[in-house]
């Protein structure tokens, strides 16, 4: 373990962006599998885990979640990620789920929340909280959408706090998507947006000004943008970075050939070049999550170890911790009362005064 991931494993942490179709580690669906008369081995999962671009880690995302069938499967894989969350001392996690996948697949979504729900409450009784984000496929249209945002305001007093939108960011124009974020915000729950992962700024633009992003997960072309930047500064807009899934995804890469930015190589842009250090000391609202853990084969540590290699120092990684924590959809009291647990660990650590 290394000296970064040792201090940030003692803090009480907050994970904002963490898809559970995506935390299922190779074993996990070797079992899965099983249980549905398939035969995979560690080793084919490890290689369908391996991605040449983003359209490639969208093809096993479709192939992984096809072994979630029933409402204990879905269990199951939420049982196994809290105990994961648990072992990073994870205090807070706030968890999409691919709610537009379930209705594609003519699977019942209520029952299969159902299933999530008592996952999570044993989990609380351990020390985690969690709550739920319903998620839509951006490819699948606003009338999907729709479909989603009536699934999630039903669920708004079972623990979904937030609607938000995945998938291809250039399939289908942001503004296709107004009438679902009203109606999900009109009946209480926050907003969320992917954006700027593949796109360019104006995509992180569109999401805050068209759809109400309190949030925008990934977002990182807004640092190609200073008046970008500058609105998310001013309008303290969190975003949710994941630098391995960038780098694992294409993401960067993609970023960085679309303007011909400079390397510290000749070859593809590594963690070095990823803009998170840069965002964060423009003045954006920055937090850090895994995305989709399993299938990046990385930790939420591994994460903070990554924002490190791009230039922040641990003191600056405590500041991003601390904002994940301001960043969760949690009422005030709360809030306040697993920041002060996360201030005390940093106190202790001499990272805040």
């Amino acid at each position: 373990m290394t000296r970064i991931a040792e201090i940030v494993r003692a803090w009480p942490k907050a994970e904002l962006h963490l898809h559970l179709e995506g935390s299922m580690r190779p074993a996990t669906v070797v079992e899965l599998a099983r249980r549905h008369g398939v035969s995979v081995t560690p080793e084919e999962v490890a290689a369908r885990y391996s991605y040449p671009d983003f359209d490639g880690f969208i093809q096993s995302y479709i192939w992984v979640t096809s072994f979630l069938r029933r409402p204990e499967d879905y269990a199951f894989i939420a049982h196994r990620l809290f105990e994961e969350l648990a072992g990073q001392n994870v205090t807070y996690a706030e968890i999409t789920l691919s709610v537009g996948v379930m209705l594609w697949r003519e699977q019942d979504a209520s029952a299969i929340f159902g299933a999530l729900r008592a996952a999570g409450e044993e989990a609380a009784r351990g020390g985690l909280r969690a709550q739920w984000v319903f998620d839509v496929v951006r490819q699948f249209g606003p009338e999907k959408a729709m479909d989603v945002a009536r699934l999630a305001v039903r669920h708004t007093d079972e623990g979904v706090v937030a609607f938000g939108m995945g998938g291809d960011e250039l399939a289908v124009p942001a503004g296709h998507f107004q009438e679902a974020y009203d109606y999900t915000r009109n009946h209480g729950l926050h907003s969320l947006v992917h954006a700027g992962e593949i796109g360019e700024p104006d995509e992180v633009r569109r999401a805050v000004e068209l759809l109400g992003a309190e949030r925008v997960g990934h977002g990182i072309a807004a640092f190609l943008d200073p008046a970008v930047m500058a609105m998310l500064a001013e309008r303290r807009i969190p975003l949710e970075v994941c630098p391995t899934s960038n780098l694992r995804t294409g993401a960067l890469t993609r970023l960085w050939r679309s303007r011909s930015l400079p390397r510290s190589s000749a070859s593809l842009p590594s963690l070095r070049e990823h803009p998170v250090a840069q965002l964060f000391h423009a003045g954006v609202p920055v937090t850090l999550s895994t995305d989709d853990p399993a299938m990046f084969e990385t930790t939420l540590a591994g994460e903070y170890e990554a924002a490190a290699q791009a230039g922040l120092t641990v003191h600056e990684l405590a500041s991003i911790a601390e904002e994940g924590m301001e960043a969760a959809f949690l009422a005030a009291p709360e809030r306040d009362r697993l920041l002060a647990r996360l201030r005390e660990m940093l106190r202790a650590q001499g990272l805040v005064y």
